[in-house]
């Protein structure tokens, strides 16, 4: 969501955008979905589906913003309806009011699957950046800031630790659910049937029933694991087969047909009556932000002294000043989570309900197969599920020929440890620490 913005404008001028014109151009983001190209066919054969199905079509006009007859002169030259206050966000000129809504017609995923808002909160990325927020505004241990650093810390505050701007789409806070974190887990436990591996902050705390983010859920999926897992597995057997031309091959394009398509109807029963569409689009935002923010030595970073060669080294060295430990599979996490999205989007939209189309994910040389060996190579060192290795046989107490982990070049900073979670999550704890 806002990679692409940056692509255009540049990352420093992304966040020089004023708090207001964020918050109007993430409605016009929600109403431009169905303009969004359609996706194509992994087998080449036709174009599929657009970017709406992934959720009743019917919500984005249920709470698109209003328009007003796209013939005024006033609002309007090219005969498309006009937004009763556009956010002027374009790439000639982002300053500028345009009068217009919008045509945000770039590739597929205008915002990512929820998965990915999941995985980059596993990392801790949300509390550390609470905390350095709050220890910015409140005193001077943080240092002194730049003036793009000053409008980042402003936009940050007043889009992302507050409820956004009355009548946003992506406004999900209220009296009736008031803690942004346990909304967030309610998410996230409803879709995928896991929580976050770090517990709620006490100084974040909410109490009492509203702070339950299980209660009154309904149907959860909780066996969304297992059958991810199992669907990666069937994938890593084709990708390890691919140039097997003599001998067994176990490879079952028609077992990972089934499970695309398990997969698909699990998450698509969470999403009926555009259940879900306003949080994911409001969490994803959240995250996206504080991934660009690290994604670069940006200006916040560099006045904070925070400087790195990764997402996952800035993070923990944002960490270290406010005491705060980020998850130690944190660098496998940042690289987990788009291409987790991208093959989740993928198995919503049914590109992967045929033999031929669950064929693309491990034969050739295509996006797809590059992101189907990248989340299986971080999901089983997150998490340390050996996906790799076949259930039919008994695992070994001594390590298959396969690392667990992928290589990392230095180990994480160290800092305050992180007291183990109740419920499931996506990283096990292992003998008090995270593994």
């Amino acid at each position: 969501m806002f990679f692409p913005l940056a692509k255009i404008l540049g990352t420093q001028r992304v966040f020089r955008l004023h708090p207001w014109q964020i918050a109007y151009l993430l409605d016009e983001v929600w109403g431009s979905a169905r303009r969004t190209p359609q996706i194509p066919d992994p087998t080449g054969q036709s174009d599929l589906v657009f970017f709406t199905t992934f959720f009743d079509d019917k919500v984005l006009d249920a709470l698109d913003l209003p328009t007003q007859p796209g013939d005024d002169t006033f609002t309007s030259t090219d005969g498309l309806d006009a937004f009763l206050a556009p956010s002027g966000v374009n790439s000639g000129g982002p300053f500028e009011w345009s009068g217009r809504p919008n045509q945000l017609f770039c590739p597929p995923l205008l915002w990512h699957h929820l998965a990915y808002a999941y995985v980059l909160e596993s990392t801790g990325i949300v509390e550390i950046f609470a905390e350095v927020v709050r220890r910015l505004l409140v005193g001077e241990t943080m240092g002194v800031l730049s003036p793009d650093s000053i409008a980042w810390l402003r936009a940050t505050e007043q889009l992302f630790f507050r409820d956004i701007p009355t009548f946003s789409v992506a406004s999900v806070l209220s009296e009736v659910r008031p803690f942004d974190r346990t909304n967030r887990r309610n998410a996230y436990w409803r879709m995928f049937g896991l929580d976050l591996a770090h517990p709620v902050p006490p100084v974040w705390a909410g109490s009492g029933p509203l702070a339950d983010w299980t209660a009154l859920t309904g149907p959860v999926n909780l066996d969304f694991r297992q059958k991810w897992s199992e669907f990666l597995r069937q994938v890593w057997i084709g990708l390890e087969n691919t140039a097997n031309n003599s001998g067994p091959n176990p490879t079952d394009p028609g077992y990972i047909a089934l499970l695309s398509t398990a997969i698909k109807d699990l998450l698509g029963n969470r999403r009926r009556g555009g259940a879900l569409a306003r949080e994911e689009f409001a969490y994803v935002t959240m995250l996206n932000w504080f991934h660009l923010t690290i994604d670069t030595d940006t200006s916040v970073i560099t006045d904070l002294q925070a400087q790195a060669s990764n997402a996952a080294d800035r993070l923990g060295a944002l960490g270290q000043k406010v005491g705060i430990t980020p998850a130690l599979r944190s660098r496998e996490l940042f690289d987990l989570a788009e291409p987790m999205s991208t093959l989740l989007r993928g198995i919503e939209l049914g590109l992967f309900d045929t033999e031929e189309t669950a064929a693309s994910l491990f034969t050739g040389k295509n996006n797809l197969v590059s992101d189907a060996r990248s989340v299986i190579n971080n999901w089983q060192s997150a998490t340390g599920e050996r996906v790799k290795e076949s259930p039919a046989y008994p695992r070994p107490v001594v390590t298959g020929t396969q690392p667990l982990r992928v290589p990392v070049p230095a180990s994480p900073p160290s800092g305050a440890k992180v007291p183990s979670p109740n419920g499931a999550t996506l990283m096990p704890s292992v003998n008090g620490r995270k593994e």
